[in-house]
């Protein structure tokens, strides 16, 4: 069978940071006579190539090339391209590693569109994420209708004919920004590039040495040369206008402002940040014209000004003042919806100083500018910044991160903004919103792993982008509707909790540390109305149907106990209990009731005092029923699943012998009647 992949690995030294990149491999879901693994030694003195070749020997799929010391990660991957044996190439690092379907799932979606790139969606522990790269999956997108100039790491897929067709290779000997240059001469003659953003494909994790590619800093002089090779390439590749800007502009605002901006900058030594400002001036008025420098954000835009002006000291107090600009979130509402949703209501704003002052801005003769309170420090009255038509730039988003793997999903959301007055002509924005977390999936994706979920808030606006997490400051009645959940036809559990010391809303998904015993202790129990004894759970559900076993235990005055089974049902959005009668055994009187609901091991969590009469008859004791409406709501579900019951043995048959047409409308019918 022919190669599909070939993975390319270029290896020097890793020590120990080699094997979850080579346990990530050994799991891969492609069949091993699918796809093949080159590890490129680049002339490691550790014990690494005694190990790979010993690997190889092991798995005929794995192959070790052994090469002197090239000293960077050019070479080892041209020389893997060119030994690959697959239709389609794939980068990885030495210090990462892949999900188990990526590459299955990588190649499909190329081999489905005959794509020359293929893209997957990526996690980091410790670098950026362009997450606005994956929002969605795309079948088949260009550099032209999609950000890809965001993503200019190699880790990607890539048919390796499309490479050798146009001639694209890496740059080789030691330098910076190779990767850049590589995928930016890659995009421009890419004809079909497919992105993979329902599946995280690709982990970058972060080394307990620090020893990561590309954390060292980099020599500005050298730095820069290189950078003016990737800005080369754009220049000759596109014609004046506002996608060269756009291309133009990522480059100034990530690889040159971004140099001089906060954190990094407040750390520099004088004479580092001379060096920096040497070489990012000259690039800067050569390549960075007013329809660049007019296009960025307000905070951004001022940056370039100070660099074009050569005003260095500026540039550190922007830093300052930027670096005191935080994204705020108060927490208003939470409520889990029938679709297994957890809608998170929010007020989002920008602030600024340890004491969280509102951002304010000011309107000036029908302009809109920064409020002198911010800037007094860098500019007179009369050079105040005008952000008139960036207004629209304001917004907030939500997300769901595992807090261990660093997966990162976006969520439904919607903020609309709101400028508070704050009198003398000054206000702010604030952004009032809902978004929907689904620990359950969407639409293409399925739901989150087992972990912590903490829910962010990502703020914009002025040209920066301030993450912030949600709950600390939160409406009162909050915690009360903070329930836990049990998701889905199997009852995952989902418990929200506030993260202690903190008080960060968390999703603990399925059962990573937190129990519901603790978190359902102090939630109210209540009592259904009927003939049988049922109890319902401040535990919301989403299930229609089903039952789950669940052990009781009774408990005596004189210290008996007594354990027996019962059922856990969904029910009109709540769990509910229904209390069995119990063998005559069981001595009358009174005794205290608890439910084992998580595993045997874990503690049972108390529910209520019972009486049990003679015959083993349950009575409950001093338990409220539930509210009207929701008794309501019981009876009308449940009258609606006697009529099911009821009518399926007898629609049946008759709905067999319809045509297909009439029997989904007959369906949609019923639906509408029982439900």
């Amino acid at each position: 069978m022919s190669i599909k992949v070939s993975v390319v690995i270029p290896v020097y030294n890793p020590g120990k940071y080699i094997q979850p990149c080579i346990d990530s491999l050994l799991g891969q879901t492609l069949p091993t006579d699918e796809f093949e693994v080159l590890f490129v030694d680049d002339g490691s003195t550790d014990e690494t190539p005694e190990e790979l070749d010993r690997l190889a020997e092991k798995h005929p799929h794995f192959r070790v090339i052994h090469i002197p010391n090239s000293g960077w990660p050019g070479k080892p991957r041209n020389i893997g391209v060119a030994e690959a044996r697959g239709e389609y190439v794939q980068f990885v690092d030495q210090d990462d590693h892949m999900a188990s379907e990526a590459l299955h799932r990588l190649y499909e979606m190329g081999h489905r569109n005959g794509s020359d790139i293929v893209i997957g969606k990526v996690a980091s522990n410790f670098r950026g994420v362009p997450h606005g790269v994956f929002r969605t999956d795309r079948q088949k997108c260009t550099l032209r209708d999609a950000p890809l100039h965001d993503s200019l790491t190699p880790h990607k897929m890539f048919r390796r004919q499309f490479l050798l067709d146009n001639g694209i290779a890496y740059p080789e000997g030691k330098r910076r920004l190779e990767d850049q240059l590589y995928m930016m001469q890659a995009y421009f003659p890419a004809e079909v590039v497919s992105i993979l953003g329902s599946y995280t494909c690709y982990y970058y994790s972060k080394r307990d040495d620090g020893k990561n590619a590309g954390s060292t800093r980099p020599v500005p002089a050298g730095y820069y040369g290189n950078l003016r090779e990737v800005l080369d390439v754009v220049l000759e590749n596109t014609e004046p206008g506002s996608f060269r800007d756009l291309l133009l502009r990522r480059f100034y605002r990530v690889e040159m402002l971004g140099r001089v901006s906060e954190p990094n900058v407040l750390r520099y030594e004088p004479e580092y940040l001379d060096e920096m400002l040497d070489s990012i001036r000259p690039l800067a008025l050569e390549y960075m014209g007013d329809s660049v420098h007019d296009s960025l954000g307000a905070l951004t835009r001022l940056r370039s000004t100070l660099v074009r002006n050569d005003d260095r000291e500026a540039l550190v107090e922007v830093a300052r003042l930027a670096a005191s600009i935080k994204g705020a979130a108060r927490l208003e509402d939470v409520a889990w919806q029938p679709d297994g949703k957890l809608a998170v209501s929010v007020t989002a704003r920008l602030t600024h100083g340890d004491d969280g002052e509102p951002l304010k801005l000011l309107r000036r003769s029908g302009r809109v500018l920064v409020h002198p309170d911010l800037t007094r420090a860098l500019l007179d009255e009369d050079t105040l910044i005008d952000v008139t038509d960036e207004l629209g730039d304001f917004r907030a988003e939500m997300s769901l991160r595992n807090r261990e793997t660093a997966v990162e999903w976006p969520c439904q959301a919607s903020f609309e903004p709101e400028f508070v007055e704050l009198g003398d002509d000054a206000f702010e924005v604030v952004l009032r919103g809902t978004g929907l977390v689904a620990p359950q999936g969407e639409k293409k994706r399925g739901p989150v792993s087992r972990g912590f979920w903490d829910v962010w808030v990502p703020v914009r606006g002025l040209g920066l982008v301030r993450k912030a997490r949600v709950g600390a400051d939160r409406a009162p009645h909050v915690d009360a509707d903070c329930r836990p959940a049990q998701l889905g036809a199997t009852g995952r559990p989902v418990i929200p909790y506030f993260t202690e010391g903190f008080g960060n809303l968390t999703l603990d998904v399925g059962r990573r540390d937190k129990r519901l015993s603790k978190y359902l202790a102090d939630r109210p129990v209540r009592r259904v109305p009927g003939r049988r004894v049922e109890l319902q759970l401040d535990v919301f559900t989403t299930a229609r149907s089903g039952t789950r076993p669940v052990q009781l235990e009774l408990g005596s005055l004189d210290g008996r106990t007594f354990t027996v089974e019962a059922q856990l049902r969904p029910f009109a959005g709540r769990a509910h209990l229904a209390l069995p009668a119990l063998p005559a055994s069981v001595a009358p009187g009174p005794w205290s009731l608890a439910a084992r609901l998580d595993r045997p091991s874990d503690p049972a969590t108390p529910l209520c005092e019972v009486r049990v009469g003679k015959g083993g008859r349950v009575r409950v004791g001093e338990v409220p029923p539930v509210d009207p409406a929701a008794a309501r709501e019981i009876r009308i579900s449940r009258a609606k699943a006697a009529a099911r019951s009821r009518l399926a043995p007898l629609g049946g048959p008759v709905l067999r012998r319809l045509p297909a047409p009439a029997r989904k409308r007959i369906r949609r019918l019923a639906s509408g009647l029982v439900g």
